[in-house]
């Protein structure tokens, strides 16, 4: 089907100030996904979306939510479920982007690993929560998210949530609200699980199905790195120093993590700016004429605020953190390898999530290699080649008849050798170790999966980020878990506290 442009179709039924942010994201025109969603939803009616990630489902029920919440309304009028911590922090932000003209509507990620006294301060006045299943049950145990007033919810989704465990969470939420609503079901495939759901949670849902979009992948060179979550850092900076790249990206999932990183980066000796959605269009822009110039050589960026770069020399492209969206990888390797020139892109990933590296490969019809970072040896023949290289060329094309006479003045004084005094200024210049990194040590495998840490079950690790069933030792409290059982009384309470519905009429 044709793309229709927004501001032809749709500018009647659509708030100019939504319309307006819309257009300033870097988009005119809706995908498949938002034309036949958008004015189904806005119409009132409930909706199974069938749609691959990456094809702009969060715009396809944020518009239109947006669209219906009252911002005089201090409540909680919209739910939106998310299965994993990263993937409700990245709806949440994209949704505040798509409602920055919007004045009074607040917007709030909610989700296991941080400070619930934080979330529950920040829940007064909120009318949209975007949360994993565990935390949004946690805060609903806590009567500190009522769902009395919410009109519209969004199972985003659906089958990873499932996938990890969530189904009883997802109806017993989807169970918990009392007055007419809307619900809005996007998934990637379509179990029985999920259409059983459906079946019992939605009235007259309309199917809205979009053939899934071939990814390709540009001419880049691709490579991964099995580095656990506290070596990322460490890794990022080794291979900064190896390749010596005069122009990098680099992607994080998160804006606390482009803040830190920068710093980091920067104290390493490079050249460094972030790039997020709190910043100013104003900074924005600085960054990026510093950026294009050269004079900040290295960018690090959330997907969102790197929309739109469009910079010739990118050498390399580091994914610091592997992005949900599949789309986005393409997205984000696409910058690199322009205009006919070679590119690299280096990928870190944990032990728990190759199962994602996998999956990039098998929609893209790609390959990505696993390689091992460089060592500390390595990295520091690599920095003093490119000392000694800049020392050679200054020699070539420079007077240095003065410098010439120190170091005879020096040697003099000393009676040390030439070769021994400019070995002492190459260490100084370039130091003599690197930082320790646990992916230098040899992995241990897995002779019952045959690789190390890739198996059916890999993606379900601490190390992925997602949230196992919420935040467990509240709900082991509440559940009444002991020594590894439920507690009979307590699990009867609890299904007293969260009886199911019946189905809608």
């Amino acid at each position: 089907m044709d793309s229709v442009n927004i501001f032809e179709s749709w500018e009647e039924m659509i708030d100019e100030r939504i319309l307006l942010a819309v257009h300033e994201m870097g988009f005119d025109t809706f995908t498949p996904i938002q034309e036949q969603a958008i004015p189904c939803l806005l119409n009132g009616e409930d909706i199974i979306g069938q749609a691959q990630t990456g094809t702009g489902k969060t715009a396809a029920f944020g518009i239109p939510l947006l669209q219906k919440v009252d911002p005089e309304l201090r409540k909680l009028q919209c739910v939106i479920l998310c299965p994993t911590r990263e993937l409700a922090i990245q709806a949440s932000e994209e949704l505040r982007r798509i409602a920055k003209y919007l004045q009074g509507v607040k917007i709030l990620p909610v989700y296991g690993g941080q400070d619930i006294g934080k979330q529950i301060s920040g829940l007064r006045g909120v009318q949209i929560i975007v949360g994993t299943p565990g935390r949004v049950m946690d805060h609903m145990r806590r009567h500190t998210i009522k769902l009395k007033d919410v009109n519209m919810v969004v199972l985003d989704e659906a089958d990873e949530m499932l996938n990890m465990g969530f189904r009883e969470d997802m109806e017993l939420i989807l169970g918990q609200i009392p007055g007419e609503h809307q619900t809005a079901l996007f998934s990637a495939t379509m179990p029985r699980p999920i259409l059983e759901i459906t079946g019992q949670f939605q009235k007259d849902a309309r199917l809205i199905k979009v053939a899934a979009k071939e990814l390709t992948i540009p001419l880049v060179s691709q490579r991964y790195y099995r580095v656990k979550r506290q070596d990322k850092d460490a890794a990022c900076i080794r291979l900064l120093e190896y390749y010596q790249p005069t122009l990098c990206l680099i992607f994080c999932n998160t804006k606390v993590k482009v803040d830190e990183l920068t710093e980091i980066v920067r104290k390493a000796g490079f050249k460094s700016e972030g790039l997020h959605g709190d910043m100013s269009q104003h900074q924005r822009d600085t960054v990026m004429r510093r950026f294009r110039a050269g004079s900040t050589n290295i960018l690090i960026a959330t997907d969102v605020a790197a929309r739109g770069i469009d910079v010739d020399n990118v050498e390399a492209v580091i994914n610091y953190d592997i992005p949900q969206d599949i789309e986005y990888y393409v997205h984000r390797i696409g910058r690199t390898g322009r205009a006919g020139k070679t590119g690299r892109s280096f990928t870190f990933a944990s032990a728990g999530e190759i199962y994602r590296i996998r999956e990039i490969e098998r929609i893209c019809h790609t390959t990505i290699e696993e390689k091992k970072l460089p060592g500390a040896s390595k990295v520091l023949k690599a920095k003093a080649d490119k000392y000694l290289n800049s020392a050679w060329t200054l020699h070539e094309h420079e007077d240095i008849e003065l410098m010439k006479s120190y170091l005879r003045l020096k040697m003099d004084e000393n009676e040390c050798d030439a070769l021994e005094l400019a070995a002492a200024m190459l260490k100084l210049q370039v130091g003599d170790k690197g930082p320790e990194i646990e992916a230098d040590k040899p992995e241990r495998r897995d002779r019952s999966r045959g690789r190390s840490g890739y198996g059916r079950n890999s993606g379900r690790g601490r190390d992925t980020g997602y949230e196992r069933r919420g935040d467990t030792r509240d709900r082991n409290a509440e559940y009444g878990r002991r020594g590894g059982k439920r507690d009979k009384d307590a699990g009867y309470e609890r299904r007293i506290a969260f009886a199911r519905p019946k189905k809608k009429k």
